[in-house]
């Protein structure tokens, strides 16, 4: 191994270190009150050293995402090369798929949604910025082409495939979100599982076209669904007019204001 070689090796080391640190450190603290020198403590490294990495703290929290993309991308394309699936079940691999991409890290995930709507991106160095967009645009890319083949097997209705992308991509970043959000302000349990198990089912009802299909919903939010429902209003009839005396004095029926 040569010298640049091993310096390189070092260096990247030393850089995952750093991430692996800092995961730490915002799960701990959170983003808003996390600081560098509390990363360096944690990396055991002088501040110093972690701004030889990084320029800043918001590009060392976008640095997280590139994991999270990378993971996402090995799975989407497991799915897309799996054979022996027909186009629902390819779009159910799909949804496990995302499920687990969330059970590998979910604060990740989470602050990766956050960052690709957040002025955040405008700050990072030109090379994080692209690295990040060519992980989210393959991402979008292998959803396109899993959308794309289920269209040429006449299931599903002729629709824009990368539109169908960015739905599917919008709906599993909402639901998460979601979730995250009743868990914190509402303190409630997690459902996700079973929210995007009912997602998704609506979403494939719509590809497909299915007009006065049932709904399937999943068997752990059925409950809920119902404990949750408001209550049905009832459509009032037609108002009667309420039986009046015909008056004898026909000044008195037509009174005048004073």
């Amino acid at each position: 191994m040569g010298i640049q070689e091993r310096k390189e090796r070092e260096r990247e080391r030393r850089r995952q270190q750093i991430i692996v640190a800092a995961k730490r450190v915002f799960s701990e603290k959170g983003f808003s009150k996390a600081t560098m020198e509390d990363i360096a403590q944690e990396a055991e490294l002088s501040p110093g050293t972690l701004y030889l990495y990084f320029k800043n703290k918001d590009e060392l929290y976008a640095s997280l995402s590139l994991r999270i993309l990378q993971y996402l991308n090995i799975r989407l394309d497991h799915v897309v090369k799996e054979e022996g699936l027909d186009p629902e079940q390819r779009i159910n691999a799909l949804k496990d798929a995302m499920y687990d991409v969330y059970r590998f890290d979910p604060l990740i995930l989470i602050n990766m949604f956050h960052l690709q709507s957040s002025e955040t991106l405008r700050n990072l160095s030109p090379e994080l910025f692209a690295d990040i967009r060519k992980l989210s645009r393959q991402s979008l890319a292998g959803i396109t082409a899993l959308f794309r083949d289920c269209m040429r097997a006449g299931v599903f209705q002729p629709l824009d495939p990368a539109a169908l992308a960015d739905i599917l991509w919008a709906l599993f970043s909402g639901v998460v979100l979601r979730d995250e959000s009743r868990r914190i302000i509402e303190d409630a349990p997690h459902r996700l599982q079973e929210t995007l198990e009912l997602a998704f089912n609506i979403f494939l009802r719509g590809i497909r076209g299915d007009g006065d299909d049932p709904l399937a919903v999943p068997e752990g939010l059925q409950a809920m669904t119902a404990a949750s429902a408001p209550p049905v209003p009832v459509a009032p009839g037609p108002k009667r007019k309420p039986e009046t005396k015909e008056a004898e004095n026909p000044v008195d029926a037509n009174p005048q204001p004073v």
